[in-house]
């Protein structure tokens, strides 16, 4: 985790709460290092931006690294659905196909 790059992110956070792209790049850059940390802002994200599509992935890999099968199913049929009503086929295609890799795994 590069300590000034998630400085500069939490600035960016205070001085510009309600761009979605802040609180996804701060959850991604605690991603690898801090699992509960990234979650947190995944949270937020989905809580205050539940239109910001790029998130649904992303929470939805982070869970299923951390064994929550169920809640990672449950985030990808919410993401795959916003992707149909935002006509997004190519996140729509990443959805489906981590969907599909979760459930053949089980």
């Amino acid at each position: 985790m590069n300590n000034k790059r998630l400085s500069n992110l939490e600035y960016f956070i205070e001085i510009e709460p309600e761009d979605p792209f802040n609180w996804y790049a701060i959850a991604i850059e605690h991603k690898t290092n801090n699992t509960s940390k990234a979650l947190e802002y995944f949270e937020h994200l989905l809580t205050h931006f539940p239109n910001y599509l790029a998130t649904y992935y992303q929470v939805a890999e982070l869970l299923i690294e951390n064994r929550k099968n169920e809640q990672a199913e449950a985030i990808l049929n919410k993401g795959i659905e916003l992707a149909k009503k935002q006509n997004n086929v190519n996140t729509l295609r990443e959805l489906q196909n981590l969907l599909t890799n979760l459930l053949f795994d089980e």
